[in-house]
């Protein structure tokens, strides 16, 4: 039987929204930020630079229209609060919400290869999201690429309409 993995002090243990700032929604909105934060827990790859300690983390807030990381030890002491513009996710967000719209639309009545062609298109923009979140934080946080991802989703779910 594979034994699992051993815990790693480079990761994300945890993730919460600040309720005042990022308050909540509908069902379906808690439910996409709910999942979004449990794939980020899941699997991610997470460490500040010049920082021994982990595992973190992590609360969310809007702050004057951009995105605060106020990153804590698992214990809960501060280590370090980051803020990042969403400036540059604007587009993508817009974009990502256009064509997952028309994702699950032809999901009904298009052809596999069409599904296909969007569903690309789909990860084509979650991939440019991500390379700019891993430049983005590259001097306050290192992440890869597949947490960068997945920081995206949560960041989409935070954006999301429903």
């Amino acid at each position: 039987m594979d034994q699992p993995d051993p815990p790693t002090k480079h990761c994300l243990v945890g993730v919460t929204l600040d309720p005042s700032s990022l308050g909540g929604g509908t069902p379906d909105q808690e439910h996409e930020r709910a999942v979004a934060i449990y794939d980020l827990i899941e699997r991610n790859r997470f460490a500040v630079p010049g920082h021994d300690g982990g595992p973190y983390l992590a609360h969310l807030a809007m702050v004057e229209r951009r995105l605060a990381f106020e990153i804590r030890e698992a214990d809960g002491s501060p280590v370090v609060t980051h803020h990042l513009s969403l400036t540059p996710f604007r587009r993508i967000v817009k974009d990502y919400a256009m064509v997952c719209e028309s994702y699950y639309a032809a999901i009904r009545t298009a052809t596999p290869s069409q599904i296909e062609a969007i569903d690309m298109g789909r990860r084509g923009l979650h991939d440019e999201a991500a390379g700019i979140l891993v430049d983005r934080l590259a001097s306050k946080v290192e992440i890869d690429f597949d947490t960068a991802r997945r920081f995206f989703t949560l960041i989409y779910a935070l954006h999301w309409k429903g």
